[in-house]
């Protein structure tokens, strides 16, 4: 199951709306603890990428309360560099707690999928 596919929009300020202020993201290179370092990563991603479309599939949520979620998923990605077609996939794991009467991702860890 998909919860999304899309072409990317590549605005962070989009992004920003749905990440609590206290968000942590383990990317596969990196850690970013402060929404700018986390702007910082994606819109380097958004540069290195053109065309980028990605997709969360097989959403498995972990655990629901009233006040926090968790789920994990496989995604892919595809899209042009220098001219170049790639594609990958990798994991994921979110984070999401309830803050203000509004959902808000506090921690994704990201690991990309190496093929032999």
């Amino acid at each position: 199951m998909n919860i999304f596919t899309q072409q990317t929009q590549h605005d962070f300020k989009e992004v920003a709306k749905l990440l609590h202020p206290n968000a942590i993201y383990f990317f596969s290179d990196q850690t970013c603890d402060t929404l700018e370092k986390i702007e910082q990563y994606f819109n380097g991603s958004w540069n290195y990428i053109n065309d980028e479309v990605y997709a969360a599939k097989d959403v498995t949520w972990l655990t629901k309360d009233n006040n926090s979620a968790s789920c994990m998923y496989t995604y892919q990605y595809s899209g042009y560099v220098d001219g170049e077609f790639i594609s990958g996939s990798g994991r994921a794991t979110n984070v999401f707690v309830l803050l203000d009467g509004e959902w808000k991702l506090i921690h994704e860890h990201l690991s990309t999928v190496k093929n032999p």
